[in-house]
């Protein structure tokens, strides 16, 4: 049974491999310190932190963050080793955002966790106010077992002074250490996915649904994902989606490969595995006798503003579809009995003409009106909700989940974190065109995405010329783009570019101009080979070092960062290897962090014959312009999905890719 500690109380520890969970509303940074028996810390080689993360028997995060996982083999650690304490901190670096004290902040939440995840103890570091460091727990060795203690001994000077307090001589340089490696990012290594829990304690917020790419021709919806069961409060649970092709909206957790440590980003909470629910929403302002009430923004479940922002444009997405089911379920009943009852009056003889007949036709199509009508009257107050709700939600929305238009990018910094979603667009039905819902996929990014330069089916039946087509195309790369460097901290992600004819050097120019690329794009079949051979040698060394458990042993300078390949104007430029190459790092590349952006139209690589459909299937298709070719998980509407482009004169996409060229700078090569 698990065992929710309170300030002092111990409980024994029945396992030696263990992970610790820490899981608090802000970025923070953790590490953990080796006492002997009278807890002292002999020097800076006894403490895990983001600067030298690994120990024997010790692995702590790298980076600030609002949820961590810690790896502890009690075995491995020395016979003169009696204690592990656990620290939490926020980050001091400078130029940070964050609150300076606990006080300010949601409790931190610490778990004790088996490798099977089973949970042994569990503590809430409580009662804090102006400290900004804290020993949250500790496990010490009593009689040759182990115990865990909740502690909850806070300090309002810091690393510095909790160091200090534990008896090391080099406390101040050690928390300065620290500091300067968070600010710097100077401490990250690659590392394995997390472990995906099983579809029966996937949470609501972790699970979403799927849009696959089209398998063929056709005007039918191909991206349809499989629905799920409910989860715990508020709306019912979005599909997982994660045994197939990967989301597209809102997307999922992580699709991984077994690891022993967390990956680079991880959303789930200890306590999501048990029956607690998280905080309840706000609630809404009382309304008026008979009035609906009010919309809130986030007021659905989560742990935190953006988490339930992002349920609450997943439930607003599910609402819409259902409403609008249920409408033309409706009309199209009402049409089908009318059509029963004039074939009733045309199988009799006696009414097929004559003054009974026209009013037995009249009857009919009056009882149809009136239960459209009905239907109509039903569908507008719903919408009329939605809307409404969509008008508080909007504005809410962090960069991440904003339209270009948003003022919410006026007062855009680089982010400490990688949020929960990006926004791809948004999507529309036909009879609630005045509604958008964003299109959120989850991060990291799961699967390749495919900006279709071909002919696409247009709603209201246009048609665009090709040239501006693949001008159009390669705009909308460059937005995505543009939106996936802005959503991660400095340094955290690096693109890349081939345009092999170099026919996308004008819409590529945003980026070039700010100087975001690793190079410049790559040209001919030379620079093709080139960007191709170093990101596959990539995957392979990666790979390798994870199966190898030896993550931490990549050479000196290696880019751990997540990198994005945008291919422009495929296939040109691209013999056999090359494209084998590229199917590579579509398919092995997203576990490690290599991911692709195709700016293609399919037909022009018809002449490889079913050779690139696996290519194709692995993608995410976009569209550069409104088209009709995404399907929603319970009643597989055509949802019209629209491109997420920058306001024609707007100067925000140029503003926000300098502000990202200034952090890269400043973060270092």
């Amino acid at each position: 049974m698990t065992a929710e500690l309170v300030r002092g109380q111990n409980h024994p520890l029945s396992q030696s491999r263990l992970e610790i969970r820490v899981s608090a509303g802000t970025p923070i940074v953790t590490a953990a310190a080796l006492g002997d028996e009278t807890g002292r810390i002999h020097g800076v080689e006894w403490v895990a932190h983001p600067g030298a993360p690994t120990r024997p028997g010790l692995e702590v995060s790298r980076q600030a963050a609002a949820d961590h996982r810690l790896a502890v083999d009690l075995d491995a650690l020395a016979d003169t080793v009696h204690r592990v304490s656990v620290l939490l901190a926020l980050p001091a670096a400078a130029g940070s955002r964050g609150p300076a004290r606990f006080g300010a902040v949601a409790a931190p939440f610490v778990a004790v966790t088996g490798l099977d995840g089973t949970e042994a103890a569990s503590y809430t570091v409580t009662g804090l106010d102006a400290e900004s460091a804290v020993v949250a727990l500790e496990l010490y060795r009593r009689q040759g077992a182990w115990k865990v203690r909740a502690v909850g001994q806070g300090y309002a000077g810091g690393l510095a002074e909790l160091f200090t307090d534990q008896g090391l001589p080099q406390a101040r340089q050690l928390a300065g250490d620290i500091d300067e490696a968070v600010a710097r990012g100077l401490a990250r290594s690659v590392q394995a996915p997390p472990s995906r829990p099983s579809d029966g304690d996937r949470p609501r917020q972790t699970a979403a649904p799927a849009h696959r790419p089209d398998q063929g021709a056709g005007t039918a919806p191909q991206d349809t994902p499989d629905p799920a069961p409910p989860a715990y409060g508020g709306r019912p649970a979005g599909p997982p989606g994660q045994d197939g092709p990967q989301p597209a909206y809102p997307g999922g957790a992580a699709d991984p490969s077994t690891a022993t440590t967390g990956g680079p980003i991880d959303y789930s909470h200890p306590r999501r595995r048990n029956t607690a629910p998280p905080p309840p929403p706000p609630a809404a302002p009382p309304a008026r006798p008979g009035q609906p009430a009010r919309p809130v923004a986030g007021d659905a479940t989560g742990w935190s503003m953006d988490e339930r922002l992002y349920n609450q444009v997943w439930g607003m997405f599910e609402d819409l579809a259902r409403t609008i089911a249920a409408y033309r379920s409706a009309v199209d009943f009402a049409e089908s009995r009318m059509d029963k009852e004039l074939e009733q009056v045309l199988a009799d003889p006696r009414s097929r003409i004559g003054s009974q007949g026209d009013a037995a036709r009249e009857a009919a199509r009056a009882r149809q009106d009136q239960l459209v009508d009905q239907a109509r009257e039903a569908f507008d107050r719903d919408l009329a909700q939605l809307v409404a709700e969509a008008d508080v939600v909007e504005p809410a929305l962090p960069p991440a989940y904003a339209r270009w238009d948003n003022p919410v990018w006026h007062a855009y910094r680089v982010p400490m974190e990688i949020p929960m979603a990006l926004r791809l667009g948004d999507l529309r039905l036909p009879e609630a065109d005045r509604l958008r819902i964003p299109m959120l996929l989850r991060l990291p990014l799961e699967r390749g995405l495919w900006i279709d330069s071909g002919r696409a089916d247009a709603p209201d039946g246009s048609f665009t010329d090709p040239h501006d087509m693949r001008r159009l195309a390669v705009e909308t790369a460059v937005s995505h783009a543009a939106r996936l460097l802005a959503v991660h901290p400095a340094g955290e992600f690096t693109v890349h570019v081939i345009d092999a004819a170099g026919s996308g050097a004008q819409p590529l120019a945003p980026l070039t101009r700010a100087g975001v690329l690793a190079a410049p794009p790559a040209q001919g079949a030379a620079g093709v080979a080139e960007v191709l051979s170093r990101l596959t040698q990539r995957v392979d060394l990666v790979q390798m070092a994870l199966r190898g458990g030896a993550a931490d042993s990549l050479p000196p300078g290696f880019d751990t960062s997540q990198q994005l390949l945008i291919v422009n104007d495929f296939p040109h430029g691209f013999d056999d290897r090359a494209v084998n190459q590229l199917r590579y790092l579509a398919d092995e590349g997203p576990s490690v962090g290599v991911h692709l952006m195709m700016v293609a139209d399919r037909e022009e690589s018809a002449g490889y014959g079913p050779l690139l459909d696996p290519l194709w299937r692995a993608l995410l298709r976009l569209t550069p312009v409104a088209d009709s070719h995404l399907a929603d998980p319970w009643v597989g509407h055509a949802w019209t999905y629209e491109p997420p482009l920058v306001p024609p004169g707007s100067q925000i996409l140029q503003q926000v890719l300098t502000l990202v060229a200034e952090a890269r700078r400043a973060w270092g090569p």
